[in-house]
């Protein structure tokens, strides 16, 4: 008989790692930095949030046994950034798990859009996670181990109907671009880079009283029938963070129920 020697169970242990989060108000990556602490981990979570979403998240992670921090920043300064990687490593240990959630939404035709509204959004969306991957390699190419998870969404793989959003899909498109990019440029260093593309997912965004005919159509869009609940995005965030992926990078892991299909 072969010799027994993986313990599968252990590979998803997050146990005496760090983590940061950006984009831990709300949402996506509120959801996957509860997930993180759940399976071990300490979690440094930022946002730019002043609505008291930080709080909330630093709260349900109590609840763990972990520890967090609130990190209040902007993801599109580098120095600020870099900052909050230094705290994070300086609160909480040497970071090797950082999650890129932050990002915003919004639409309108093409030939309409202003400058500002377009600049605004790559800002955040393409910029934020260029910055908040460089800070984070920094540290963890030091340290030759690491996981980096963007969070970009199926509309850099389909262009969603009914929707004029070009700006936005363009983003996410570049965010799965440039994850695979990073990827090589540290596959050998011990650092992976890899990528979440949700489908629509019942964020506070998408579940708002204006929205319910829009999610309507979202949901009989989708081949499962409904949209994905933000605890629908933990495991696939808990299996690129841990050594259940240790032979993944460069990966864009789909999670849209299908949609992508039709």
């Amino acid at each position: 008989m072969t010799e027994i020697t993986l313990d599968a169970p252990k590979l998803f242990d997050l146990g005496g790692r760090t983590a940061l989060v950006t984009g831990a108000g709300s949402g996506i990556g509120q959801r996957i930095a509860l997930g993180l602490a759940q399976c071990g981990a300490d979690v440094a979570c930022l946002d730019r949030r002043t609505d008291g979403g930080l709080d909330d998240t630093l709260g349900l992670i109590g609840t763990t046994g972990r520890k967090a921090i609130a990190i209040a920043a902007d993801v599109t300064s580098g120095q600020a950034l870099t900052d909050a990687v230094a705290r994070t490593e300086a609160e909480l240990g040497p970071l090797g798990i950082a999650v890129n959630a932050a990002g915003i939404a919004n639409a309108n035709p093409a030939e309409a859009m202003e400058e500002e509204q377009y600049q605004t959004l790559m800002d955040i969306n393409m910029k934020g996670v260029f910055l908040s991957c460089q800070a984070e390699a920094t540290v963890m190419l030091r340290h030759g181990r690491g996981s980096i998870i963007n969070i970009a969404s199926m509309s850099g793989v389909i262009v969603n109907k009914g929707l004029e959003q070009v700006h936005y899909n363009a983003s996410k498109a570049g965010v799965i671009h440039m994850s695979k990019s990073m990827a090589m440029e540290w596959v050998g260093r011990g650092v992976r880079v890899n990528s979440i593309s949700p489908g629509y997912t019942a964020t506070p965004m998408n579940t708002r009283p204006e929205m319910v005919h829009q999610t309507k159509e979202f949901e009989a869009q989708t081949p499962m029938g409904r949209m994905a609940s933000v605890d629908e995005m933990v495991g696939p965030a808990i299996f690129l963070a841990s050594d259940a992926s240790s032979y993944c990078t460069g990966v864009d892991l789909l999670v849209d129920g299908g949609f992508c299909c039709w």
